[in-house]
């Protein structure tokens, strides 16, 4: 029996033990705090804690001191060893593995000599022991029940040492404070599973919304998996860099996770955005596309000149000029339809010119394009009309208010404000929030240049083909120049080469070309 001191220096031990088990949120590592911990308490030589799962007892981690063997928890070693059965294959329980038999009648076992013990199999430890010239002697096995009343595994120690590390048999205050660290443990683990649950849970409705835009949107649900890579490259590139404003950076686990979940959301809004307006793949697409429309009216044009020609009112070569007239025009409104990075003046004009000519249609003579129709083919930049881009835009509205409307625990209360910045410009006039550089936290400016430049890339849109890496990042550095993305942040993203990361992990090899940047950081205004 201890002495009165020791006993307190022991239980004194134990509460700080359980102190320490409270705040882990690591499984392994709390598993391995739970073992050491047992050990120390009882003066083990070896153990072994398993968890039930599946009907059986799983070994997580196991201990050896006198072997140096550790196997398990944060080991990076795996067990090796086949899960104890808690009942047989008859369904009866299995009372001959020690460990079992206290799982299932759930009581601790202590024996003095496992070679001498009866009732139990110790096969297995006579070969380990043999294998290992190793010999295993005391026995204390302790069920793990947690405050729900359920057996949630077990501890198994070996070989109590005495002062002089002799084995020892475990005796009445081991076993007792053996019992209540196991108690706490469970308790412990049980909360920790519970998390690790809750969390799985979590991020599976997060993959249920991501599940339905993808229903509705394929190129929306890719990007909405490569942005959230992306933008943990370059913030992570930003945590190792150790020069400039970003010198100070930091994420712990706790800011990665919510970084990660606030890219996996960032375009939740899109749920609620008309697909058509999503996949506008053309200036006119909209549930189809309205080229066909016009093609119609042209060919009813070339229709009439035949007419025209056949009555004698167009001789062959006013004939043939007409047809080509109408075969230029048809062709210069097909290449307007494909949006680009910008239209010219003087296209704009043509698209004006033809929209005055006029066609003989089911209701009498009518504008050869209508007002919708001129409207869009005359889009300067891209595919979408001033209308469109206002509901795009509204998607970032609509992912805030459903961000916001959630009950975030305190480690993931920045996810509305990470998610939300990413249209946001370091000038102030992005939005919807107009927020200032100052106003945005750096993980919120990571995923502005995340957002941009992955949309730059992407290749699978229906609207544009994949930028080369040289023209996408000439953008980015005219946008950082500009303000519209934070210039600090694309000097990590080019001199940590984030670019060339992602790009071999996501582009083909015919995007990934030259670029020289030196001249990209120079343009964007970072000191070159």
């Amino acid at each position: 029996m201890l002495s009165q001191d020791a006993l307190r220096e022991r239980l004194e031990k134990l509460n700080a033990v359980g102190i320490a088990l409270s705040g882990e949120a690591d499984i392994a590592r709390l598993t391995e705090a739970i073992l050491l911990a047992a050990k120390d308490l009882a003066c083990a030589d070896a153990g072994t804690l398993y968890i039930v799962r599946d009907g059986a007892l799983h070994f997580e981690i196991a201990i050896t001191d006198r072997l140096g063997r550790k196997v398990g928890g944060t080991s990076g070693q795996p067990v090796g060893l086949p899960p104890v059965p808690l009942t047989h294959a008859d369904g009866r329980p299995n009372f001959n593995n020690v460990v079992a038999c206290a799982v299932n009648q759930d009581r601790t076992i202590v024996i003095d000599d496992a070679y001498t013990a009866e009732g139990y199999d110790f096969s297995g430890t006579r070969t380990f022991d043999a294998e290992l010239g190793y010999r295993s002697q005391s026995f204390l096995s302790v069920p793990m029940k947690n405050h729900l009343g359920e057996l949630i595994g077990a501890l198994q120690l070996i070989n109590a040492l005495d002062a002089d590390k002799q084995i020892r048999a475990f005796d009445a205050d081991d076993t007792h404070l053996v019992e209540s660290l196991a108690s706490q443990a469970a308790v412990a683990l049980t909360n920790q599973q519970l998390i690790l649950s809750l969390k799985k849970l979590f991020e599976s409705f997060v993959g249920l919304i991501n599940l339905a835009i993808d229903d509705k949107s394929p190129y929306t649900s890719r990007h909405c998996q490569r942005v959230p890579v992306l933008t943990m490259m370059l913030a992570e590139a930003a945590v190792r860099t150790r020069n400039g404003p970003l010198a100070s950076f930091e994420m712990d686990d706790t800011d990665r996770y919510a970084l990660k979940i606030a890219g996996l959301l960032h375009d939740c809004g899109k749920i609620t955005t008309p697909v058509h307006v999503i996949d506008k793949a053309t200036k006119l697409h909209t549930l189809f596309d309205r080229i066909a429309l016009i093609e119609t009216r042209f060919e009813v044009l070339k229709r009439d000149a035949r007419i025209a020609h056949l009555e004698g009112e167009l001789d062959a070569a006013a004939y043939a000029a007409r047809l080509t007239e109408l075969d230029d025009a048809m062709a210069f409104l097909r290449r307007c339809n494909v949006g680009g990075e910008a239209m010219a003046d003087a296209d704009v004009a043509r698209v004006a010119e033809i929209a005055r000519w006029t066609w003989h249609g089911p209701d009498g003579e009518a504008s050869l394009l209508d007002d919708d129709e001129q409207e869009n083919l005359s889009i300067r930049r891209g595919t979408l009309t001033a209308a469109e881009r206002q509901i795009i835009n509204h998607h970032i509205d609509v992912t805030i208010r459903m961000l916001e409307s959630l009950p975030w625990p305190s480690r993931l209360a920045m996810v509305p404000e990470y998610a939300g910045g990413h249209h946001e410009r370091m000038d102030g006039r992005g939005y919807p929030r107009g927020l200032t550089r100052e106003q945005m936290s750096v993980q919120a400016r990571v995923m502005g240049i995340a957002d941009v430049f992955e949309a730059l890339t992407a290749r699978d849109r229906p609207y544009k083909p994949g930028m080369k890496l040289s023209q996408a990042l000439t953008i980015l550095a005219r946008m950082a120049h500009e303000q519209h993305v934070d210039s600090d942040l694309f000097e990590v993203f080019m001199r940590e080469q984030v670019w060339l990361e992602y790009a071999n992990e996501f582009l083909p090899p015919e995007q990934i070309d030259a670029v020289d940047e030196a001249a990209l950081l120079a343009q964007a205004g970072c000191g070159g």
